[in-house]
């Protein structure tokens, strides 16, 4: 019975097969419409061509509780055609579904180097195989090599919700990771991709573009040590780009923001006195604004370091007098430290000077929890 199915399928499919011509547009085979699908896991590329079949084929003709098990067999199965030997589905319909990375990742925790693969799956009722080929230019799994394999995966099948087309869906997405499923009928089958040592990719990624456009102006050096600061890697490297930023001939600049990174990298790297002192230029440089500064006293209260976010906040006032958002800033440091008599007069100077509804509405709200005695959230 399987084998007489599978003929007819065959040979179906080669009927239409013969009827197509290189060069020409014709309907596809079966009516199976060619789809992709494509997600970036950070810089990397990962794509999926297939065709798309149906439940309803013909329109007439319900085939849902039949795909599984019987239009697609579990196990191997001879196809009756190519090169007969036993072979998986071929994961879609018509050509090979090809799965293609653009960098090396894991499938489901397993090594996968970047290329196209022929993307088939041998069918279970409990657990399901993934198979990457190297053949990523056949028509379905009618020439399938078991030799030819890259890589062998196994995962569960679930219940799903109803899909007339079979599609591919990355159904979650994480810095490092998404997972894919390809989803039929009642059914849905997932894998995940995962991207290591991501970092080292962007750094790669970042040495290259700096080599082109964004390296003829200290923003991008920026950008990138800021980068590299931000996830605590290649922080060597970072502070290489942060001392070009600042003063590598024609396009290095002193000022705030390449002093500011300059100081970030090197208390990453554990050298906290000089930081301190690179840091102290930043905020002195004429260049700093009444907002660059003040966002820096936030961070320092973000780290819990109050009574440094207040002198960064008095240096501010000391500097640019009553400029927003200097009386903001001191009344944040003051109700950090506890001194809540001179936070509440500041929150009512900075009050009479809020630029719009969202800043008057947070700074009545300060004056109220100040007023009843309370520290400011």
């Amino acid at each position: 019975m399987r084998a007489t199915h599978s003929l007819s399928l065959c040979l179906a499919s080669a009927s239409v097969l013969l009827g197509q011509y290189p060069g020409l547009t014709l309907p596809p085979s079966g009516d199976n419409q060619r789809a992709a699908v494509t997600q970036f896991i950070g810089p990397v590329k990962v794509s999926i061509d297939y065709s798309s079949p149906k439940v309803r084929f013909p329109e007439t003709r319900d085939r849902r509780g039949q795909i599984w098990g019987r239009l697609v067999p579990y196990g191997l199965t001879n196809l009756g055609f190519g090169n007969g030997k036993p072979g998986p589905w071929r994961a879609g319909a018509n050509e090979n579904t090809v799965f293609e990375v653009s960098h090396a990742v894991s499938v489901e925790g397993r090594p996968l180097a970047a290329g196209r693969y022929g993307l088939h799956m041998i069918a279970g009722a409990e657990e399901w195989t993934l198979v990457f080929s190297k053949n990523s230019t056949s028509w379905g799994s009618f020439f399938y090599e078991e030799s030819e394999d890259t890589l062998r995966v196994k995962v569960k099948p679930r219940k799903n919700d109803y899909h007339e087309w079979l599609t591919y869906e990355f159904v979650a997405r994480r810095p490092a990771e998404a997972t894919v499923e390809m989803r039929w009928e009642d059914l849905a089958v997932g894998w995940t991709i995962k991207v290591d040592k991501i970092e080292d990719l962007y750094v790669s990624r970042l040495r290259e573009e700096l080599r082109t456009t964004p390296g003829f102006n200290w923003q991008g050096y920026v950008s990138a040590a800021q980068y590299c600061v931000g996830v605590n890697a290649h922080l060597e490297q970072a502070l290489e780009w942060a001392e070009i930023a600042v003063s590598r001939p024609f396009i290095g600049q002193a000022n705030f923001s390449t002093l500011s990174t300059k100081a970030q990298v090197i208390e990453k790297l554990g050298r906290a006195a000089e930081s301190k002192t690179v840091i102290s230029q930043a905020l002195r440089h004429p260049t700093a604004t009444p907002g660059q500064i003040h966002q820096y006293g936030r961070q320092l209260l973000g780290g819990g370091k109050n009574q440094e976010a207040l002198e960064v906040f008095q240096l501010n006032a000391e500097r640019n007098g009553d400029a927003w958002p200097v009386h903001v800033g001191l009344t944040r440091g003051y109700s950090a430290v506890g001194n809540l008599p001179k936070a509440l007069e500041h929150a009512k100077k900075a009050l009479a000077q809020a630029p719009d509804q969202i800043n008057r509405d947070s700074l009545e709200n300060m004056v109220k929890q100040l007023s009843q005695g309370q520290k400011i959230d």
